[in-house]
C-alpha cells in the first residue's frame, strides 16, 4: 500500500509529545517544574487539522501541566499522561471514536511508541527519531521532533487527502 494508500482513510491522528511534539529534551526549573517548548507551527497545524474535521489525541508517557496547558490552548481533549503501555489507550481512543486501525495515524519517535506505530493505518516516526521507529514507520517527516514534524505530518495527510488547499483558502483566503 501507498503513502497516498495509507493517509486517504485517516481521521485521527495521535501523537507522543517528547521528542514528537518538544526536541526532547526534559528542562525543570529551580522549583523542579517541568518545563516544555513546543513549535508554534504544531499548534496551527493541530487546530487545521481540527477545523477540518479530524481528531487529534496526544498519548504520553510522562505528565506536565505545561503539556495541559498547551493541549487546553489548542482545543485538544484527547489528552492522556503517564501512560506506560500506550497500545490500549490508544485502541480504546479509536474504539471509542468508532475507528478502524486504517484510520488512524501515529506519531511517535522512540521504543515505546514501536507497537502503536506498527499496529495502526499511517505510523510516522520524526526524523531524529531511534532507528527502530524509522525502520517500521511508512513516514518519516523531514523535520526534527519538535521543530515542526507534526504540522509536516498533518500537511503531508491532508495534501494527500486533497484538502489542504482548499483549507488554506478557506481559513486565510485566496
Amino acid at each position: 500500500m501507498n503513502l497516498d494508500q495509507r493517509c486517504a482513510p485517516v481521521k485521527l491522528i495521535v501523537s507522543d509529545v517528547d521528542g514528537v511534539m518538544t526536541d526532547g529534551r526534559v528542562v525543570l526549573d529551580p522549583q523542579g517544574n517541568e518545563l516544555k517548548r513546543f513549535h508554534i507551527r504544531d499548534g496551527l497545524g493541530i487546530k487545521l487539522w481540527q477545523r477540518a474535521g479530524g481528531s487529534f489525541a496526544i498519548v504520553t508517557g510522562r505528565t506536565s501541566t505545561a503539556l495541559e496547558a498547551r493541549a487546553k490552548e489548542l482545543g485538544v481533549e484527547i489528552l492522556h499522561q503517564g501512560v506506560s503501555e500506550k497500545m490500549p489507550v490508544v485502541e480504546a481512543i479509536a474504539e471509542s471514536q468508532g475507528l478502524a486501525a486504517e484510520q488512524v495515524a501515529a506519531i511517535g519517535d522512540d521504543l515505546p511508541d514501536l507497537p502503536v506505530i506498527r499496529r495502526f493505518g499511517l505510523g510516522i516516526a520524526v526524523a531524529d527519531a531511534c532507528d527502530e521507529l524509522r525502520d517500521e514507520a511508512d513516514y518519516v517527516t523531514e523535520r526534527l521532533g519538535g521543530s515542526g514534524a507534526v504540522r509536516e505530518t498533518i500537511e503531508m495527510i491532508m495534501r494527500s487527502q486533497g484538502r489542504w488547499d482548499s483549507l488554506v483558502k478557506e481559513v486565510f483566503g485566496s
